[in-house]
């Protein structure tokens, strides 16, 4: 994953994980259920956190017991097809860590900060 990768958006360096969040409105990330239904989610940014890159994803169509501002924190990690898989993030703790640095990357991005911390 290109973790550090930068995008110039208004003269400001953004993550790559926001500026993909403000400019891009429709990437659409189809999951399977342990039932094998499948689920579609919105890709709200990816966070590196602890040496592991997490997605926030957000259902498109509300799930049960969901109110319409939650997202969901999944660990990505590479399967042995290449293939990106995501694994639903359990841990409160790691949870909790993941929308901490969120919010501080938008909070950077809203200051005029490059999101690299000051």
């Amino acid at each position: 994953m290109a973790e550090k990768e930068e995008n110039k958006l208004g003269g400001a360096a953004v993550p790559e994980s926001i500026d993909h969040m403000q400019n891009d409105d429709d990437d659409v990330v189809t999951l399977l259920t342990a039932s094998g239904e499948e689920v579609d989610f919105v890709e709200v940014a990816g966070i590196a956190y602890r040496g592991n890159f997490y997605a926030i994803l957000q259902p498109v169509e509300l799930l049960d017991g969901m109110e319409d501002d939650e997202a969901l924190v999944f660990k990505v990690s590479r399967g042995k097809d290449g293939e990106d898989k995501f694994e639903i993030e359990l841990d409160d703790s790691v949870i909790d860590a993941v929308f901490a640095e969120y919010n501080r990357l938008l909070d950077d991005v809203d200051n005029g900060g490059d999101g690299e911390g000051k």
